[in-house]
């Protein structure tokens, strides 16, 4: 486990990552972390009072990482770019479980699942999140079509999102 304090920082322009709030792991706390790795892993602990797990880092190509924050960390912790964050962080070895509705999804639109099985297993892994982390089921479905949709053109998730942006 590695324990630090740290800023939240934000993405100006950086192509797919524009306007992420993120907090940066240094080379130093990566090694410590999981060491030899410069792909993704995942991570648990807290960031102030909010427990994390199964939350990735992101490799930025240097030897650091950064861990985005979306909303509901951004809620949960009440803070904004520029605030102090107190973090405890180890690495998460849980498997994380496919989403069911969406392999069964998959398995219905053959050209769909014979792309879904060319990507890397953590891109495998991040659209099965985003599809589960939906609060309601219309957008449960509405990214499950989007995604099918976007493996049927042989799309991956930036390209999927900068179409949908263009309808």
């Amino acid at each position: 486990m590695i324990c630090f304090n740290t800023t939240i920082l934000r993405f100006d322009k950086k192509g797919e990552k524009t306007g992420w709030s993120y907090i940066k792991i240094t080379p130093a706390q990566a090694k410590k972390l999981n060491p030899g790795v410069k792909t993704s892993f995942r991570v648990k602990g807290k960031l102030d009072h909010f427990q994390l797990e199964k939350t990735a880092l992101l490799p930025m190509g240097d030897g650091s990482f950064i861990m985005p924050l979306n909303t509901k960390i951004r809620k949960a912790t009440g803070k904004k770019m520029g605030d102090r964050l107190a973090v405890e962080m180890a690495l998460d070895k849980r498997q994380i479980e496919p989403s069911a509705d969406f392999i069964k999804c998959l398995k219905e639109v053959p050209e769909a699942l014979s792309f879904f099985k060319t990507l890397p297993d953590s891109h495998q892994r991040y659209f099965s999140k985003w599809i589960e982390e939906a609060k309601t089921i219309h957008t449960k479905t509405k990214r499950i079509v989007m995604a099918l949709t976007s493996f049927s053109k042989k799309q991956g998730f930036g390209e999927m999102i900068r179409s949908a942006k263009k309808t």
